[in-house]
């Protein structure tokens, strides 16, 4: 009876019974801007994040992320897709700013930066025709305009873990954890998708609105002591098991 109580309660501390506290994880993730139905341009990035939850390695009620472990400059994403021209490839430069989320639901992260569209020509023409779709409204709400030959206006809108629309088109979030609809920073599937919804326009037609969304995909790094609990626990409730067999 003590064997099974004591990992029990591993199991219990292992899936989140503990009070509710900060604590400070690892994630690598990917910031990804996507323009239409186009490949998504990736940032990719590595830090820490500070999560109140259930306590080390348990599910996650808020997440705050510090700025800039995503940032580029540059990255250009060529377009070969004859479906897409005149667009013929993408240059990133952004990084985004403080991160402060409440799950599920979602929350405020702002993208700082543009996305050039490159018309007709390669990126690495000399010079490519571009436009400029400023980003800065992307996960904080607001709008920004650019103006040259064309205006380019974006309207953003903060993270969701739902559903992120322009029109028709609509990209989903999520938060996944091993058997369960929530996230834990305890398992190597722990996951988060969170996206954002950008509606770009230009002067050339007051109706046309072109989809981009934003894209956050944040992976959980178990710490070493983290995974032993569990497969402690794990190793424990299978002797308990193979005994009561016996």
């Amino acid at each position: 009876m003590r064997k099974l109580l004591g990992v029990l309660s591993v199991a219990v501390l292992l899936l989140g019974g503990v009070q509710a506290r900060a604590t400070v994880e690892q994630f690598s993730g990917v910031l990804g801007i996507q323009l239409a139905t186009l490949p998504p341009v990736p940032i990719v990035g590595t830090g820490f994040a500070t999560i109140n939850g259930s306590g080390p390695g348990g599910h996650i009620n808020t997440l705050q992320l510090s700025a800039s472990p995503f940032n580029t400059a540059g990255f250009v994403l060529p377009v070969t897709d004859p479906a897409a021209a005149p667009i013929a490839g993408l240059v990133l430069t952004a990084h985004n700013g403080a991160g402060n989320f409440s799950l599920p639901g979602g929350g405020v992260m702002p993208v700082i930066g543009v996305t050039k569209v490159c018309l007709f020509a390669s990126c690495f023409a000399s010079p490519p025709a571009n436009l400029v779709v400023p980003l800065t409204p992307v996960g904080q709400g607001g709008a920004a305009t650019v103006a040259t030959l064309v205006n380019i206006t974006a309207i953003g809108a903060p993270w969701t873990t739902g559903v992120a629309a322009v029109g028709t088109v609509g990209i989903t979030g999520f938060r996944h954890g091993a058997a369960s609809g929530t996230s834990s920073t305890g398992l190597l599937s722990g996951q988060i998708r969170l996206v954002t919804p950008v509606f770009v326009s230009t002067n050339i037609s007051a109706s046309a609105v072109v989809p981009v969304f934003g894209v956050l995909d944040l992976h959980f790094i178990p710490e070493p002591g983290t995974l032993l609990l569990l497969g402690s626990g794990v190793a424990g409730l299978v002797m308990i098991g193979r005994s009561k067999r016996s």
